[in-house]
């Protein structure tokens, strides 16, 4: 696997920047939510299933709209559906700030505005990666300053939330959830794009159609997706509730904050190495990557003293950063532009959809075998899918693109 080493081009725009204010506060809110939904369901009494119950609604809401998202995307423009998007998600953080502080919100409540939020992300989310190539002309160096920024905002957004949780309220999070979604809204309105020529000739279940034939026809884009399943159920989707539960119980509500922004410092690490280093078989050199991802599920099973803690977390946030940057940069330079927003959704969907499964199980689950127990099994299986990613073929083959 020979790698090179180049210096990056000039790449910060005023569309550029704009859009990574965006993505950036996008992500603050979106981190922000796990922390302070699993301290008030905690605190309202609904426990590790009341939290599964709230995250697994958001995205299974969030996997089962998000093809359409990447369907509307391709045939009208990403922009206008994302804007709203952040306006929805905005009202409807407000709408639980505003129930917390003068109520006490009962479980209904939460899991539709959940699931209301995810429909708004499904529609945000596809954009995301159709928007790059038109805000950058160099897609890998773009992705890795955005992974770099995820990461940042990563860290900042549970530690923000840990602490505001810590000293005020879980209604304050969600408040201050709200503003970052309007920011976002309001970068987005101010981008300068070329004019949007689309084909809309065609049905939306025939532009369904062409976006599965698009995702099937390249073995190592679902091969990956059926990787990430076994990921989602096992790892992904009871590693946020459970982890949750275990830290908390340990080292208090803040802790929990401080261990996803150790995830997020290392996804910093990670970005900034992937800027850099541009391995001519990408998904093998992210795969190994992903080693050193279940290093999280394995320290929320083991809760050290926290700085310990924290290492674990921050070591596998490397992991992933660097593995998201080498996958982004996959998919947007192998996939045509005219057909990225459709294919994008899928790869979502696909990734993402065993996750509230493993959400909502882990309430019970976690009764039946214990939350450490549950919790190390998911680092064992974690391990187990990054050497599949460097087993499978078609994976570990691919070969870099360079953008037009």
């Amino acid at each position: 696997m020979s790698l090179s080493v180049t210096a990056p081009p000039r790449l910060w725009t005023r569309n550029f920047s704009l859009y990574f204010t965006a993505r950036t506060m996008s992500v603050v809110g979106d981190t922000m939510i796990p922390v302070a939904m699993a301290v008030a369901m905690l605190a309202l009494g609904h426990g590790v299933s009341g939290v599964g119950y709230a995250l697994g609604a958001w995205m299974g809401a969030f996997a089962l709209f998000v093809v359409f998202g990447g369907v509307f995307a391709d045939r009208f423009h990403p922009r206008p559906q994302m804007i709203g998007a952040d306006a929805v998600r905005c009202l409807l953080q407000l709408s639980l700030a505003g129930y917390l502080w003068w109520g006490h919100p009962p479980l209904w409540f939460i899991v539709a505005g959940a699931l209301l939020g995810g429909i708004a992300t499904a529609m945000f989310q596809p954009g995301l990666s159709g928007l790059v190539p038109q805000v950058a002309a160099d897609p890998q160096q773009a992705n890795g300053v955005l992974r770099v920024s995820q990461g940042v905002a990563t860290m900042a957004g549970p530690a923000l939330a840990g602490v505001l949780v810590a000293v005020t309220s879980p209604a304050t999070v969600f408040a201050v959830d709200a503003a970052t979604f309007a920011i976002s809204g309001i970068c987005l309105v101010a981008l300068r794009l070329p004019r949007f020529e689309a084909d809309r000739s065609q049905s939306t279940l025939h532009n369904l159609r062409t976006g599965w034939d698009e995702f099937r026809s390249r073995s190592w884009l679902w091969a990956v997706i059926l990787i990430w399943w076994v990921l989602g159920v096992f790892v992904w989707g009871p590693v946020t509730p459970l982890g949750a539960a275990s830290i908390i119980e340990a080292h208090g509500k803040a802790a929990f904050g401080y261990a996803e922004s150790a995830f997020g410092a290392g996804c910093v690490l990670g970005g900034l190495i992937a800027i850099r280093v541009r391995p001519a078989r990408p998904l093998l050199a992210g795969g190994i990557a992903m080693l050193l991802f279940p290093a999280m599920p394995l320290a929320a099973s083991l809760v050290p003293e926290l700085p310990l803690l924290m290492l674990g977390y921050g070591i596998s946030g490397l992991g992933w950063a660097f593995w998201g940057v080498q996958w982004a940069t996959a998919v947007q330079t192998q996939i045509p532009a005219d057909r990225l927003n459709r294919v994008t959704a899928y790869e979502i969907a696909g990734s993402i959809l065993a996750v509230p499964f493993g959400q909502v199980i882990a309430g019970p689950a976690s009764a039946v075998f214990g939350i450490h127990r549950l919790l190390m099994g998911g680092a064992v299986i974690g391990f187990g899918c990054a050497v599949a990613l460097l087993v499978v073929r078609p994976v570990r083959r691919l070969a870099l693109v360079k953008a037009a």
